[in-house]
């Protein structure tokens, strides 16, 4: 993750800090109290996971997810040119598939 990357998390942190709430433009509202509430209550996974990340995902990093799988040992799948919310014929084909293979 490159350093203008850092410094855009860093002022989107700070935003919600100080707003509470932001409101995104996927009709998704981010949380102060719940991204305190996340990081004080670390969680301890212990069941066998697969994770679906899209390669163009606008709100988690690859080095994030990428870390929090090798954390939890889960089988990590990127598709190239998703996003983070699977919602193009194209992603849900992919989605479908994806599932089909791990459920």
């Amino acid at each position: 993750m490159g350093e203008r990357n850092f410094s855009y998390l860093k002022e989107i942190q700070n935003e919600l800090r100080d707003k509470k709430t932001i409101s995104t433009e996927f009709g998704e509202t981010l949380s102060w109290e719940y991204l305190c509430y996340v990081r004080e209550n670390q969680i301890s996974w212990n069941v066998p996971t697969s994770i679906l990340y899209g390669e163009n995902d606008n709100l988690t990093s690859f080095e994030i997810i990428n870390k929090f799988a090798e954390k939890i040992n889960a089988d990590l799948t990127v598709m190239n040119g998703g996003e983070h919310w699977f919602h193009t014929a194209e992603q849900v084909k992919f989605l479908d598939n994806w599932l089909t293979k791990f459920i």
